[in-house]
């Protein structure tokens, strides 16, 4: 099986309860990106700003670092560019990348259920998906969030065993 897995998609699209169900499943440690952030990144987004590049770099290395120290591990984050993801995953074997795709619609709606969270606002989520540019099928595996958490966790789990079983046939 796969070792480390990033779960990727924009604020509300699922990352934390589906990575800590993932993490639970292969007994791997799970690390949410949100408590990752800066005291000034979760400032900044509290306040309705969005964060720029400049504000995630720190992050994302951090986040790598934890991928480079941990055998193994399920992190969730934003992962929105090419440029992020690639901060990721770098100097990490052995990794899958599950991209939980969903329109701005179904996201909101689950936006509006929530309640506590640092990340507010339609604009907020609005500048999230024009910031976004969705990983390739090369890169990650896609899943529709339209279906239920079963099926998501479902067909994540199916296509890390196919994965697993790809890489094993290659050596």
């Amino acid at each position: 099986m796969i070792k480390k897995i990033i779960v990727l998609g924009v604020s509300g699209s699922g990352k934390s309860s589906i990575g800590q169900r993932l993490a639970e499943q292969l007994g791997y440690p799970f690390f949410d990106g949100d408590d990752y952030h800066s005291d000034a990144n979760v400032k900044k987004m509290a306040t309705g700003t969005p964060l720029n590049d400049a504000d995630r770099m720190g992050w994302l290395a951090t986040l790598n670092q934890l991928l480079k120290d941990n055998q193994s591990a399920v992190i969730a984050c934003s992962g929105l560019k090419p440029e992020y993801r690639n901060i990721l995953r770098n100097g990490v074997d052995q990794f899958a990348m599950v991209y939980l795709k969903g329109d701005i619609e179904t996201i909101w709606q689950r936006h509006q259920k929530r309640d506590g969270h640092y990340f507010t606002g339609r604009d907020m989520l609005e500048s999230q998906f024009s910031t976004l540019i969705e990983p390739t099928e090369q890169e990650a595996i896609i899943v529709d969030i339209s279906q239920n958490a079963d099926a998501v966790f479902h067909e994540i789990l199916q296509h890390l065993q196919n994965k697993a079983s790809e890489d094993t046939n290659d050596l």
